[in-house]
């Protein structure tokens, strides 16, 4: 059994509203019985892509299990790299592959400099079919920021991931993918993509409200929630989503 925890949307800034709830998410992960096996973290990392917020967050993570991260629209691929990464700052897309617990986790670029929808670059996409085809004997995990699909939220489907159908098409090639992990939207959420799971994380610095519930975009009063992603030994995935107080 593999254990995943997946957080989403921390939009970090100079403020202490999010440095408070960042902080207790990462203190309920350190204060865990079992450390999970990985922590992934897709997007908005950063609320303006400031440097000096990617440093803020370096300051209020301090956990064993490796923290694996991608950008969201709110980040800034420069500060972002020398910061977080510890890379020079360049302004190509920033993927990542890791080898955990025998499951290959893919943390995709979604995003796109200076915009706030999605689109996963050929250069990123070549990157994903070169990983999948080299490690096909290991179970998989995609993750990005932003939804390849309309989740009936208006505003998050407005700048969802465009061109979904060419990531589509390399899931289909490539069985061993067993979910799809992303964020963007702030709201608990789970659909389907390709024909697999396609998990959302809850956000961290609000709730995203559905339009049936309220005119209100956002909730800034709930508490933050996290998702744990369990994979079995036979490749079945269940996510348990947990309130943080």
């Amino acid at each position: 059994m593999v254990v995943i925890a997946h957080v989403s949307d921390i939009h970090v800034d100079a403020g202490e509203r999010s440095a408070e709830r960042v902080g207790r998410v990462f203190r309920y992960l350190a204060g865990l019985h079992t450390s999970p096996d990985a922590v992934i973290v897709t997007g908005d990392i950063a609320d303006h892509g400031a440097e000096a917020e990617y440093e803020r967050v370096r300051g209020l993570v301090r956990l064993s299990a490796p923290v694996l991260w991608c950008p969201g629209n709110h980040d800034d691929r420069g500060p972002y790299r020398k910061a977080l990464l510890d890379e020079e700052p360049t302004a190509r897309p920033v993927n990542r592959a890791y080898e955990i617990a025998g499951v290959l986790i893919l943390m995709c670029d979604s995003s796109i400099p200076g915009r706030n929808d999605g689109l996963l670059a050929d250069e990123t996409l070549a990157w994903l079919e070169a990983r999948l085809s080299a490690r096909a004997e290991l179970p998989a995990l995609i993750c990005f920021h932003h939804p390849p699909v309309t989740l009936g939220m208006p505003f998050v489907d407005g700048i969802r991931q465009f061109g979904a159908e060419r990531l589509a098409a390399v899931v289909q090639r490539h069985p061993q993918v067993v979910a799809l992990l992303c964020g963007h939207a702030h709201t608990a959420a789970a659909s389907t993509f390709a024909g697999r799971p396609l998990l959302v994380a809850p956000g961290v610095v609000s709730t995203a409200m559905l339009p049936f519930e309220t005119d209100a975009l956002v909730d800034l009063h709930q508490p933050p929630m996290i998702a744990f992603h369990v994979l079995a030994d036979d490749r079945r995935l269940t996510t348990h989503y947990r309130v943080i107080v």
